[in-house]
């Protein structure tokens, strides 16, 4: 579906892109990561005909869009993007942000873009702020709005630069479960991002881009878990990242001291970051979930950027929010040691119950 060839982009001051080559299948779901300064939101722009290479070639369905004379709407008609900046039309209700490119892009009539659009911003549960303005939405609210207006030009490539990195904390995960759904709906996407646990559990493949190429590219367990060349090992071996999945009818509570204790070992992190952990585990895990969902399925997830911890919990069954539903010296304890606190249900997922938090630090 897409192909780059031999891709060079040359500035006054550096040459972020030096010989990038690759292609994306229908139905991927690729993300790119690298070191901040490897060109991934370059190639991005150029996939989407926002800017073009110094030289080399750019394809879409076999077509250049590279070449001189393209007509450069067919492709707005195919791929949408999505900004960190969120890039909505200000001025315009979040209704009429869905609307008026349907007009004006796919000469649509007023009518039916207008349901088109309300149907959409049920799907991406915002229908109840059609009419406010954007100034009036959360960041959060604001991602969905710009993922329901490229998803009304029903686009086959879904193009997303760091669609995360603008969010508070507890608005990450909303859009996280807004990427997965389109995930489940098979579109295809190309998704720019430093979040490194987002990337394993959604990809179908990551291209690791450094030194101006896509210097590996693989499945998300061969880049994360068996990363052949030096430049990959390094950058993944800095991100930090642990995961444990734990069963709550047959647990092992040594095998997962002794993974915790591995990773602070390789992170170095301090003693009240540890004891947090331990908490974590502890309290909201075993005392809490497993309490109230005896055979449930937990996946733990990890990130130390050198400073805080960051936690990502995930459970089936039903419904469950433990800081909400249950009052307990357990949970007292868990506040204590956590922050910035946020909990979604994606209904259907196998994993619907979702936390994430971070660890104190004073």
């Amino acid at each position: 579906m897409i192909r780059f060839e031999h891709i060079r982009k040359e500035y006054k001051n550096a040459t972020p892109l030096k010989d990038v080559n690759g292609v994306i299948n229908d139905g991927d779901i690729v993300t790119i990561i690298g070191p901040s300064g490897t060109g991934k939101s370059t190639l991005l722009r150029m996939i989407n005909g926002l800017e073009k290479p110094t030289s080399g070639k750019v394809f879409f369905n076999d077509e250049e869009i590279t070449a001189d004379g393209y007509d450069i709407i067919k492709l707005r008609r195919k791929v949408g993007m999505i900004f960190q900046s969120f890039n909505l039309f200000n001025n315009m209700s979040v209704l009429d942000n869905l609307v008026v490119p349907q007009l004006d892009i796919l000469k649509a009539e007023k009518n039916e873009a207008r349901e088109k659009a309300l149907d959409m911003l049920k799907k991406v549960g915002m229908f109840q702020q059609a009419n406010r303005m954007p100034s009036q939405l959360s960041g959060g609210q604001k991602q969905r709005v710009a993922i329901a207006r490229a998803l009304v030009m029903d686009p086959e490539v879904i193009l997303f630069d760091e669609p995360t990195s603008a969010l508070d904390p507890t608005m990450v995960i909303e859009v996280e479960n807004t990427i997965k759904w389109l995930a489940e709906n098979h579109i295809t996407m190309v998704i720019v991002t430093h979040d490194m646990r987002f990337a394993r559990e959604i990809s179908t493949r990551i291209f690791y881009m450094d030194t101006g190429e896509i210097y590996e590219e693989g499945t998300p367990e061969e880049i994360f878990d068996n990363p052949k060349r030096s430049r990959t090992k390094a950058f993944i071996a800095n991100q930090r990242i642990m995961d444990i999945v734990i069963d709550g009818s047959d647990y092992d509570l040594e095998r997962i001291n002794t993974a915790v204790s591995e990773f602070r070992r390789s992170q170095q992190y301090s003693d009240l970051l540890a004891h947090n952990i331990s908490s974590v585990i502890e309290e909201l895990i075993v005392q809490t979930i497993f309490t109230y969902k005896p055979n449930a399925m937990v996946k733990l997830s990890l990130f130390f950027d050198g400073e805080k911890l960051d936690y990502k919990v995930k459970y089936n069954g039903s419904k469950f929010d433990p800081v909400e539903e249950v009052n307990s010296l357990s949970m007292t304890i868990f506040r204590n040691v956590t922050s910035n606190y946020s909990y979604q249900f994606h209904d259907g997922s196998e994993f619907p119950n979702s936390l994430k938090f971070e660890s104190k630090t004073k």
